[in-house]
């Protein structure tokens, strides 16, 4: 099945989507799911990674749904192709496998979501909405397996910047750890009673001492840290 193109009549407020997965069946489903929800839409399929980046040049979704295994190109390669690109796109990963090496892979490919086929439907929306407002989001059920993937091994050396983390304030760890978990300087704001300047302040001053460049920076030092032990987004 070829990619769907036509004009969709949009709200403003709706995100577009992208669907790419090798099976039409999966594609179907997606659809109709993503097209029930009040506040996004699907403007594009497609069946491989290559055509994905073609629908992806035309199209210019806010979220792509990649599938990791297509054929041509999979999931990782496109992405790795399509953010360099256009790096605006945020890329949400949608797979069977629980296998930590295709984590490990998407989320240093850049990739800001990982989601199985298996979890339910509202785990993907609730993705899609996560991913999209700029936050980072891996499957619940996968939790414990990223971590112990990203924890060092025995006698291994510190990583850069990780003796800096003893130094790390309360709050400074507190505005952290929301942050990898995907929460907005606003929201931040919210739940520590604290304005969105002060969140932005202890965010630079925290990612300055662990020297940290990223957000996927700060969830890979959440991973190794075990802070998402107890959490279902990250």
């Amino acid at each position: 099945m070829s990619y769907s193109s036509e004009a969709v009549e949009e709200s403003p407020k709706r995100l577009r989507v992208l669907v790419a997965d090798d099976h039409a069946v999966v594609r179907d489903g997606l659809r109709l799911l993503i097209n029930a929800q009040p506040d996004m839409r699907v403007v594009g399929e497609a069946e491989d990674g290559r055509q994905a980046y073609e629908v992806i040049k035309e199209q210019q979704p806010d979220i792509a749904i990649m599938d990791v295994s297509m054929p041509g190109a999979n999931g990782v390669e496109t992405t790795v192709r399509v953010l360099k690109q256009w790096p605006r796109i945020r890329i949400l990963a949608l797979t069977m496998h629980e296998d930590r090496s295709y984590l490990r892979s998407l989320l240093e490919a850049g990739a800001a979501g990982y989601v199985l086929k298996r979890s339910a439907a509202e785990e993907l929306i609730r993705a899609i909405r996560t991913v999209a407002a700029g936050g980072t989001y891996l499957d619940p059920t996968l939790t414990a397996t990223m971590v112990q993937s990203l924890l060092r091994k025995p006698g291994q050396p510190l990583p850069k910047g990780e003796m800096a983390g003893l130094a790390l304030s309360e709050r400074e760890r507190q505005v952290l750890e929301y942050i990898a978990q995907g929460y907005t300087n606003k929201e931040i704001g919210v739940k520590l009673a604290i304005s969105e300047k002060t969140v932005e302040t202890y965010k630079v001053r925290s990612m300055e001492k662990l020297e940290l460049d990223s957000r996927a920076d700060v969830v890979r030092y959440a991973l190794r840290h075990g802070w998402f032990q107890h959490n279902a987004v990250v």
